[in-house]
This record gives structure tokens, sequence and C-alpha cells, in this order.
């Protein structure tokens, strides 16, 4: 029944691919930010891991609020993993878009140096227009990615990815020892350290302690490679891209922690932008 399911999932996903493929980008993503809000609207255990999140969050907000908030939330899901799946119309896109921040002349001047870099950020706004920015500026960016339990999707998901940079490598031993490899050899990695991982240690995130992966400090310290924040929040329709100053050196949790200060303050900003629909922290109250 599980790889089933697994199937009818990725069909029922290529058929819709299939039918907005035609239409401008903008529309595929506003048809699939409703697809996506009506996912869960009928599945109870995304709709209230959301709520619990958002519960511990902002205890202050109300029952409406906040259930607008997650629908939007899912919204802004569909719409970002539509810029995932026509990677190469996202690309297109981002071809005028302009970035800012100090970080994005760090890495340039990383690049000069010979010097890895390794860019954090957040599963906020979209996020895949950083690498397309960091491409436009000659700054190829590979990717590590957790691979989908469902073996029908992973092949259209690594196919959006794979448009935004290279190397894709997957979470693991051997990913691992490939993306040393790279880091070594003066490559640039992105990293999305926002998930609750059970290696990681527990850092304030949004006000609570979150499980946090040490690994973007860690290896931006052995490596002497620079670590850059950058986040892509949708601002008036499209996304605005900006590489913030990088992480000083010190020590990992110290730097991490103030990668998750950075992310907080841009989910303040923008609560609807950010994933609210994973299990990011251990206890809800």
């Amino acid at each position: 029944m599980g790889r089933a399911l697994y199937w009818m999932q990725a069909t029922g996903l290529r058929t819709l691919l299939r039918a907005v493929a035609p239409l401008p980008l903008s529309t595929r993503q506003e048809i699939i930010a409703r697809a996506a809000a009506g996912f869960v609207r009928v599945t109870p255990a995304m709709k209230r891991r959301a709520e619990r999140n958002l519960d511990l969050v902002f205890p202050e907000m109300g029952r409406l609020d906040r259930d607008a908030l997650v629908f939007e939330a899912a919204r802004n899901v569909g719409r970002t993993l539509t810029g995932i799946w026509f990677n190469a119309d996202l690309a297109h896109a981002c071809a005028d878009l302009p970035a800012t921040g100090p970080g994005l002349q760090a890495l340039r001047d990383a690049k000069a140096d010979g010097r890895p870099a390794i860019i954090v950020s957040g599963h906020f706004g979209q996020w895949e227009a950083l690498r397309h920015i960091l491409m436009r500026e000659g700054l190829e960016t590979g990717a590590l990615y957790r691979p989908n339990n469902n073996p029908y999707y992973e092949p259209i998901f690594r196919a959006g990815i794979e448009r935004g940079g290279a190397p894709i490598i997957p979470r693991g031993a051997q990913g691992f020892r490939q993306m040393l490899r790279h880091l070594k050899a003066g490559g640039f990695m992105a990293l999305l350290p926002d998930q609750k991982m059970r290696d990681g240690e527990d850092l304030d995130f949004l006000g609570h302690p979150a499980r946090t992966p040490l690994a973007a400090a860690e290896l931006a310290l052995r490596y002497d490679a620079v670590l850059v924040p950058a986040f892509a929040p949708w601002i008036d329709g499209r996304p605005a891209p900006e590489f913030e100053m990088p992480i000083p050196p010190s020590d990992p949790r110290t730097m991490m922690a103030d990668f998750n200060a950075r992310l907080g303050s841009r989910v303040r900003q923008h609560p609807s932008q950010w994933h609210w629909f994973h299990r990011r922290w251990k206890v809800y109250r």
C-alpha cells in the first residue's frame, strides 16, 4: 500500500505539472499555491503540526489569525515548490532580479581568493532563487539535500534542484565525504540547517530550544570557508534575495546561534513564508 500511495501521489503531481506547464510561471505558482492549501486542509496531521508550532512561538495569536497564517504558509510552500519543479523558468525569472547585502561581495572575494564558502538559509521564501543569483554571478553553488522517501517523487525534485548548480549531494556518509572534497577544493555549498536533526544541539530559535545541526559552522572553521546567511523573501510577488554579513568565526554553537537569530528575525518579519509544517521543536506547550 505504501508504494502504491507513493506512485499515486507522484502521478498526480506529474499530471498537475504537465497541465500547468504552458502557463506563465506566476500563474503556475498561484494554481499550485491553492492546491497546496487544499492539501493541508484535507491533511489534519500537517495542519495540527503547524498550529502547534505557531501556538508555541505566537501564543498571543488568535485562532482565526493562526488559521489564516497556516493556509497562507501552505500557499507559500506551493509557490516555492513550483519554482523548484520549474527551475529553468525560475532561473530565467532571476536573470534580472536585484540582489543585495554585503555577503555577496564577501562571496565574490572568497571566489577570487580560492576560498570555499557555505551559504546557509532556511525553508523560507523562494530559497532556491539564491543559487540562481550565485550562478548568475559566476559563483556556482552546490547543495546538500535529503532524498525524498517517495521514490517516484525523488527524480522530480532532484531534476529541479540540479538546475540551480552542482554538485547536488544527498545526505549520508558518502555524500558527506563528497561535500568535504568539494569544500577542500574551494567549492561553494548551500545548506538549509533549519530542520530538527538528531545529532544537533539545542539552540534558541524563535524563543525556544531547537535541535540545530552544527555542521555548517564546523565545516566553515575546518576549511576556512566564509559562512554567509542568505534569504529570499517574497516581496511584492517576487523573491528579494539578500546575502547578509558573514557570520564571524568563533565556535560552532555561537556561530549557529547567530544563524538561528538571523533566520528567526526574518520569520518574525514574514511569518507566513517559513515552513511551519516541520517538526522543529521537541516539546509543545
